[in-house]
């Protein structure tokens, strides 16, 4: 078998244009190889030490789902994904349950969400191997068993305790962690509204490990975009024959998290007949499994998510009433980041610190400038873009500082308020007219430096000016570059 540094991925796909836009999104990040036919992933599989696999479902020699259940039985330690554009319930079903799919993949696929989803089938993949080979190592006995459970179960209460959250001190999320610990105790039902990246599972995860029911599971089911039959089967479960491809019994998520919480995220997606399914549920507090009649009691916290205003889904008709009363006796609301720019700082440095310990990188922090730039951006993408970016920075980062020419470009462009929204351009400037025109061409001249990598060529082609004429401006306004010899704020 051959070695790599990076994570081997295979993609098998008929479409030779999508093996290769496949692989070029992907390459940056992995070692990727590709196969256009069944017979040809095998051979790979069998020369290379893959650990994740992505695979069309629609291929002519045999289906994804077919070629998975063989890489199941032959190589289970890889991880296996189903790429397609068809939301079949059958075949997802048969995906999960025979090939023991990790997750059903629908096209069009966005480059960043799929990146996202492989990297933590690496690390699951990574995972799972060094739990196979410390379980070779040593036998452990039943003490040793529960001693491990226990620290394992302190260790998740510790890590999502509300001091844990990272934030400023006159954070706006400190009301909502002041409300988080009001409520935690009290088996209340919750409704977590806002912004997709908001950071809406991280608080339904402080509510249960700051609840009674810390000590027994937390589960999470994704509503979004999951046909009514797969949804109840994962929520509820199914008997083996029930329908086709149920070749085993399934324990729905509601038991399994019985005496604990279940978090239902995207709960604003589900279809008007799914949302009778789950309005009894809850009232009755107890599931039928699809195929069978017996009905079983469930003991479980209901904590549910949505970046809708569901509020405004229930006039238009589209929601329960009842349904979003039993899912909102307490709400939640998280601000969106743009709304809280003070805390950019706090969870960029904590975002840093945990990729140079992954990464094995270390550098010694921000620039002031950068910083700057971060916090004048919107942030669409919330909480989990400023993630994202901070890696991607790290990685590209070849000095001592994260700068602000490391940013990407649309972080740099951005206005505040964000690039898309009419504003004033003299938003947030006081003075005369003369001062804040003079502070805009300031901050237009930052701005374009840094974009340029402080090469003053190229920034005076683009703002229309001489050499000369942008070297005066630069000395009236005192601009030079900063980053290296600057002390990362600790804001």
């Amino acid at each position: 078998m051959t070695t790599s540094q990076r994570p081997i991925l295979l993609c098998v796909d008929d479409e030779v244009r999508s093996l290769e836009t496949l692989e070029r999104t992907l390459d940056e990040e992995f070692d990727v190889l590709t196969a256009n036919s069944a017979d040809l992933a095998l051979e790979l599989l069998r020369s290379h030490d893959v650990q994740v696999i992505l695979c069309d479902q629609r291929m002519p020699d045999r289906t994804g789902v077919e070629l998975l259940t063989e890489v199941r039985d032959r190589w289970p330690q890889v991880a296996r994904l189903i790429l397609s554009g068809y939301t079949d319930s059958e075949d997802i079903i048969k995906g999960l349950n025979e090939a023991g799919i990790l997750q059903y993949i629908t096209k069009p696929w966005h480059p960043e969400s799929l990146l996202m989803i492989i990297r933590s089938a690496c690390r699951m993949c990574a995972l799972q191997s060094e739990n196979a080979l410390l379980n070779m190592e040593m036998r452990l006995t039943e003490e040793q068993a529960e001693q491990q459970v226990s620290e394992k179960k302190a260790h998740l209460r510790n890590s999502f305790q509300l001091e844990e959250i990272k934030r400023h001190a006159q954070s706006p999320l400190n009301k909502i962690c002041d409300q988080v610990s009001k409520i935690a105790p009290y088996d209340v039902s919750v409704l977590i509204t806002g912004p997709s990246g908001a950071g809406k599972e991280l608080f339904a995860r402080a509510l249960h490990y700051n609840s009674l029911r810390s000590d027994r599971p937390f589960v999470v089911e994704n509503c979004g975009a999951m046909p009514d039959e797969l949804l109840a089967s994962e929520l509820f479960g199914h008997k083996k024959g029930s329908f086709t491809g149920a070749i085993t019994d399934h324990v729905g998520l509601f038991e399994q998290a019985d005496g604990g919480t279940i978090f239902l995220d995207e709960i604003g997606e589900i279809s008007p007949a799914f949302q009778v399914k789950l309005l009894r549920v809850l009232q009755e507090r107890e599931i039928r499994r699809l195929g069978e009649q017996q009905r079983r009691k469930v003991n479980v916290r209901v904590v549910a998510s949505t970046n809708r205003d569901l509020e405004e889904e229930v006039r238009a008709g589209r929601f329960r009433q009842d349904l979003y009363f039993r899912l909102a006796e307490v709400t939640l609301e998280l601000p969106a980041l743009s709304r809280r720019t003070i805390d950019i700082p706090v969870l960029a440095n904590s975002f840093l610190q945990t990729a140079m310990h992954q990464f094995d990188k270390p550098v010694k922090g921000f620039s002031e400038e950068a910083i700057a730039c971060m916090k004048r951006y919107s942030w669409p993408g919330n909480v989990r873009e400023l993630q994202n970016e901070v890696r991607r920075m790290l990685v590209m980062c070849e000095g001592e500082w994260l700068t602000a020419d490391l940013l990407n470009p649309r972080v740099l462009r951005a206005a505040p308020g964000g690039e898309d929204e009419d504003i004033d351009m003299f938003a947030g400037l006081e003075g005369t007219l003369k001062e804040k025109v003079e502070l805009l061409e300031k901050r237009i001249l930052r701005e374009t430096l840094i974009r340029h990598r402080w090469n003053k060529s190229s920034a005076s082609l683009e703002l229309g000016l001489s050499r000369v004429g942008l070297r005066s401006k630069l000395e009236r306004y005192e601009l030079e570059k900063s980053g290296d010899s600057e002390t990362s704020k600790q804001h």
